[in-house]
């Protein structure tokens, strides 16, 4: 189901309770702030976005967003790649975000929590705020229905 946030379509389903979601993304890097994202979101003021994007440093860099009333923003590591896989892990109020080169081995974006309703909205964001859009291709897309032993680690 798509909703448009701003500028960037949001097209997601709704997940109760505990999952993983994982998603190969890329893009063509046009602009700044372009990205590939994963999203969850409760509502306008309480969502939560892992990001593949073209940083105002001028690089290629996984990225997070937490929204709670107000946005934070946090850059990750950089990376020579045009491909990443991005993971969500949600158990309860708890979440993370990972990000793989190779889909197989997952390493920590981003620990946090959000007051969490037992549904929630799960999908996939594409961004370009200061752009005219662009490639941007998800691959891969899967969301699973458990709940990981240690969402640190994703396992």
């Amino acid at each position: 189901m798509p909703e448009v946030l701003c500028n960037a379509p949001f097209y997601y389903t709704e997940v109760e309770g505990d999952f993983v979601m994982r998603a190969k993304v890329s893009h063509d890097f046009k602009e700044v702030y372009d990205a590939s994202s994963i999203m969850v979101m409760k509502d306008m003021d309480c969502w939560a976005k892992a990001c593949f994007e073209y940083t105002d440093f001028g690089t290629h860099a996984v990225v997070s967003v937490v929204t709670n009333g107000v946005s934070d923003d946090a850059n990750g590591c950089n990376l020579d790649r045009d491909t990443v896989w991005l993971q969500m892990c949600r158990v309860g109020n708890d979440f993370a975000f990972h990000y793989s080169t190779d889909g197989t081995n997952f390493y920590m974006m981003r620990y946090f929590t959000l007051p969490a309703d037992l549904t929630m909205k799960v999908g996939l964001l594409a961004q370009s705020p200061l752009g005219d859009g662009g490639k941007r291709i998800y691959e891969n897309l899967s969301v699973e229905k458990k709940t990981v032993k240690n969402i640190r680690s994703g396992k």
